[in-house]
């Protein structure tokens, strides 16, 4: 069982405009497999960090931070109009906060909770346990 993460965590985009600060308790964490989340994320799955307390406290650069809502969907994705890095956003209609875990400067002690929105996972995304994992970038 994993156990709450408590703040104050830091965390960035990659070009460093925007800084902010999670302040409370970092409930659950999901890998979501949905087809938004793959189209948002380019990857695999999103890694959400969730909280129904914690607060957000822009530090840098809040002025950059835009989010998108598609429309007729609860899905939204909040990212850095410099550098396009996804940043954390508290939902208006349910005050949860979702936290990128990529966005985090500070290590994150726990593991995630679950798979989730597993039936859209994608059909390369199976048994990546025994492929082969590289120190550095191929020819480095």
């Amino acid at each position: 069982m994993t156990r709450p993460m408590s703040g104050p965590m830091s965390g960035s985009c990659l070009c460093g405009a925007v800084r902010f600060e999670i302040l409370g308790k970092l409930e659950s964490f999901f890998l979501c497999h949905c087809r938004r989340c793959r189209k948002d994320t380019g990857s695999a799955h999103a890694a959400n960090l969730f909280s129904t307390s914690a607060t957000l406290d822009w530090i840098s650069g809040q002025n950059l931070a835009r989010t998108f809502r598609l429309p007729g969907t609860r899905h939204q994705k909040s990212f850095c109009t410099d550098c396009g890095s996804a940043l954390p956003y508290v939902d208006a209609g349910t005050g949860l906060l979702v936290a990128p875990a990529g966005s985090l400067d500070d290590p994150i002690d726990i593991r995630p909770n679950a798979h989730i929105c597993g039936d859209s996972r994608a059909e390369w995304d199976h048994d990546l346990e025994d492929i082969t994992v590289l120190a550095s970038l191929p020819g480095s």
